[in-house]
């Protein structure tokens, strides 16, 4: 017996160290971590060096002087913009943009895509996506373009309200229709796009499900409701959890509002990203004051890091998906 057992730890495989696993898996993967090279660099040369022009929102910045700036000023950029109002109205509108954006966008998304997903004639289906996805890959200067071509006094929209017994409404001009058009304009643009996780999540969920529910005399809503949001929860969780994150980042958000706002439109329009950049490279009287902005964007995402973290930690509680 004791011979036996001799023998089984003789020819019992030699278990491998972490390191040596690692080295194993790169010989095996080598044309793969080749093609991570590059992208690897671009986030250290374009991502992370740049973070260090973040202490300049320290130190009192000139243009032509020391790259990292003349002399410490601590936090004097801080308390400059915690007491200015026109920051503060930013932060506002940055939210309010960003959570009623997301109150549409969110459900709306998530139901195209059990809408698209319950197709069942595959070419009507591919026509559906295609034309949904199309809005994605316009230019966000063209898509500025046609938003103010058609609500323009003299626009199809406005021509409309006229022949109706109206009168003209210059939208692009008015302070209060400025969230409605960011919000509907932008639902036309990401409406399609948004459904693709959830799409490739739908597909990964076994058929057997449900044909074991329709056994069992679930019609299609039953089955959409007890099979499929179960089982694609983990996505919509980390969908949602990343978009809690970038409540007061401005996202794509900055190039929308930078070419649609105007003076007039400032107090809904205005958000954290365009004041940064007037306040920064703009061409006001207020702009070219570096180590301001830095500090006003340094704050943002500190705010954003702050509820990425709050909302992974719930998300960990409640429904045990998290990013980390």
């Amino acid at each position: 017996m004791a011979k036996n057992e001799l023998d089984r730890v003789q020819w019992q495989p030699q278990q491998l160290t972490r390191q040596e696993k690692f080295k194993k898996n790169i010989l095996r993967n080598w044309q793969l971590y080749v093609m991570c090279i590059i992208p690897i660099i671009y986030y250290i040369i374009f991502r992370y060096v740049p973070m260090f022009g973040n202490i300049i929102a320290f130190r009192k910045y000139r243009a032509g002087g020391n790259i990292f700036g003349e002399q410490w000023s601590g936090l004097r950029y801080f308390k400059m913009f915690w007491k200015d109002h026109t920051f503060w109205k930013a932060f506002a509108n940055t939210l309010i943009l960003n959570i009623g954006f997301l109150i549409f966008r969110f459900p709306l998304t998530l139901i195209f895509a059990l809408l698209i997903n319950e197709i069942r004639n595959l070419h009507w289906k591919k026509f559906v996506q295609t034309v949904s996805y199309l809005p994605h890959f316009i230019s966000m200067v063209i898509v500025a373009g046609m938003i103010k071509e058609l609500l323009s006094t003299s626009g199809p929209i406005n021509a409309a309200i006229t022949a109706l017994g109206g009168d003209k409404i210059n939208f692009i001009s008015l302070a209060e229709w400025f969230r409605t058009i960011f919000i509907v304009s932008g639902l036309w643009q990401s409406l399609g796009w948004g459904t693709i996780l959830y799409l490739a999540a739908m597909s990964n969920i076994n058929p057997s499900l449900y044909e074991a529910a329709a056994v069992d005399g679930a019609n299609r809503f039953q089955r959409v409701w007890h099979v499929t949001l179960p089982c694609i929860l983990p996505t919509i969780t980390t969908l949602l959890i990343l978009d809690i994150g970038g409540l007061v980042g401005s996202g794509g958000a900055f190039e929308k509002v930078f070419l649609l706002y105007n003076p007039m439109t400032y107090s809904t329009a205005d958000i954290i990203s365009t004041y940064v950049y007037r306040m920064g490279i703009g061409g006001t009287s207020s702009g070219g004051n570096f180590s301001y902005a830095t500090a006003v964007g340094l704050f943002e995402g500190l705010i954003n890091l702050v509820l990425l973290t709050i909302a992974n930690n719930v998300s960990k509680k409640v429904s045990d998906s998290s990013l980390w």
